[in-house]
């Protein structure tokens, strides 16, 4: 696995913790507020046996693949790290997590938003069936590199768990191909959310941050460097 840019790292695949998930969690992971069924993941912590072997960026948990490479998204502002994306195989997944109502999922809001501001840009939405429930496949214009006019594509994917919302876009082949998401697709399941205790406003971004040992690499572990750049259309109001 890669974390960061081009800095390769060497990560002992004995034990992959996304694999034992499902065990772990007794099979029966708990329904997101929307009653969808979460039992193959993402998982909520209190889901998991032990958080061992993952990267841990506070709010997830990532369970290292070879070939991936971890990019940790910054607001220029705050300097804040508000995304991370996982590149694989020329696809990109963006994830972030948000604090959510106890009762109530929101995908169904979100994805309604998200077709508004595309359409603002000039673009346009279609909601699909998939693999997580409804997803959104947004098309945006953007300039080819022959000067000429295209759009670019993002597929977004939303699960709501308790008390959380856990959104992931689709960039790259992974966006158009699905078999070219295949791979994606199945670490957004072994993502670990980690909510945390603290009454938060519903939409409010979980704390994501770099590794405790980012500043003195282990043996084994991941190195990365933290680009200066943020979501683009990603967004939440």
């Amino acid at each position: 696995m890669v974390f960061g840019r081009g800095r390769k790292a060497k990560k002992d695949q004995a034990a992959e913790p996304g694999e034992a998930q499902e065990a772990a969690a007794g099979g029966s992971a708990k329904d997101a507020a929307d009653g969808s069924d979460r039992t193959s993941g993402p998982f909520d912590v209190s889901e998991i046996e032990s958080t061992d072997g993952y990267v841990d960026l506070g709010a997830l948990l990532i369970a290292p693949r070879e070939g991936l490479q971890l990019r940790l998204e910054v607001e220029e502002a705050t300097q804040r790290v508000v995304a991370v994306t996982m590149d694989l195989d020329g696809s990109s997944l963006q994830l972030q997590a948000f604090a959510a109502p106890r009762s109530e999922g929101l995908w169904d809001e979100i994805r309604e938003q998200i077709g508004q501001s595309v359409g603002s840009q000039g673009g346009q939405v279609e909601e699909i069936p998939g693999n997580f429930g409804t997803e959104l496949v947004a098309k945006l214009p953007a300039g080819n590199a022959d000067g000429s006019s295209g759009y670019r594509v993002a597929r977004f994917i939303g699960v709501d768990g308790p008390r959380w919302f856990l959104r992931g876009v689709l960039g790259g082949d992974a966006a158009v191909d699905r078999d070219a998401a295949a791979r994606l697709e199945a670490m957004f399941r072994q993502i670990v959310v980690v909510r945390g205790e603290n009454p938060m406003p519903p939409r409010d971004l979980l704390q994501l941050r770099l590794p405790k040992d980012a500043a003195v690499p282990q043996p084994g572990a991941p190195e990365f460097e933290r680009p200066e750049r943020g979501p683009e259309i990603t967004q939440i109001g």
